[in-house]
């Protein structure tokens, strides 16, 4: 999880609290059943246009010459990469939803970036590997499984409607799980850590699910 010592971290901010004080409260829960087969908005959400920016109350200014993608953990093959190395591994664009916990949807968002399942291919994970844990350059992480991280449609992005990411929004580079809460999109991406055991991050240990569908409104821990 996210290091509470680390001056990166505010894991003491207005947000932070009210965050906790929304997931002890069990804010915006409906309870309305979900029909993802027919139904495009998860309950409990609206739609925006615009792209609403949230983050831990610190935007890192990150020079993209000087930008790096660890990978490390359990696999075959860690590699490290410059933002040069990394836009030369296989690129998709791919169009998606994406749904924040705060109750906000936003459709038909255009990103372009590295496949998760290309990147597997790549580094080989060990077959004891069962999460991942992203590493943000705020000193924000949190965790996906192996089957989450793994779908088809997630992407290590670094451009969003045919645009770099902005520093706002996570750039250089940041992670899209769009079946999730978008809390689970790390920002401003620095390391992904393949782990043989769960190890829930900032918002997890906060009260926030461990998984996060929206369709089944999972926002906080039961």
């Amino acid at each position: 999880m996210a290091d509470e010592n680390d001056p990166a971290t505010p894991a003491d901010s207005k947000l932070t609290r009210t965050k906790q004080l929304w997931a002890q409260a069990g804010k915006f829960l409906t309870g309305r059943p979900s029909r993802p087969e027919s139904d495009r908005l998860p309950p409990g959400q609206h739609l925006v246009r615009d792209w609403p920016v949230l983050d831990l109350g610190l935007q890192p200014s990150i020079d993209k010459a000087r930008w790096q993608l660890d990978i490390f953990g359990a696999v075959e093959h860690p590699v490290v990469w410059d933002f040069a190395q990394f836009s030369a591994q296989p690129q998709v664009t791919q169009v998606c939803d994406i749904h924040c916990v705060t109750t906000w949807s936003r459709y038909d968002n255009h990103f372009e970036g590295l496949p998760a399942l290309a990147l597997a291919k790549i580094v080989r994970p060990k077959p004891e590997a069962s999460h991942v844990v992203l590493h943000s350059a705020d000193g924000y992480t949190t965790n996906l499984s192996m089957q989450d991280f793994l779908a088809e449609d997630v992407l290590i992005a670094h451009a969003w409607e045919g645009k770099p990411l902005t520093s706002d929004h996570g750039g250089p580079v940041r992670l899209v799980v769009p079946r999730l809460y978008f809390w689970k999109s790390a920002k401003w991406l620095t390391r992904i850590e393949f782990s043989s055991h769960d190890k829930p991050g900032f918002w997890e240990v906060r009260g926030y699910h461990n998984r996060g569908d929206p369709w089944r409104e999972e926002r906080y821990s039961e």
